[in-house]
């Protein structure tokens, strides 16, 4: 799909340096699939919550001493 739309020039250079993309369609795509990526990480995150393990920190530390 193409479109036409306003980038800030500093910011994708910097995304093209630090992703090695060779074209602006390629940084932008990467950084869409980025976006999704830790859109769909964070919502799971926030759906299964925190975990109880029932581990004390007594208990690490005498599962550590132990090693």
């Amino acid at each position: 799909m193409r479109s036409t739309i306003e980038i800030n020039e500093k910011l994708l250079k910097e995304a093209m340096r630090l992703t090695n993309a060779r074209t602006k369609k390629e940084v932008v795509n990467l950084s869409l699939e980025c976006l999704v990526k830790n859109f769909h990480r964070k919502s799971l995150k926030d759906k299964f919550g925190k975990v109880d393990l029932g581990i004390s920190l007594e208990d690490l530390e005498t599962w550590r001493d132990m090693e």
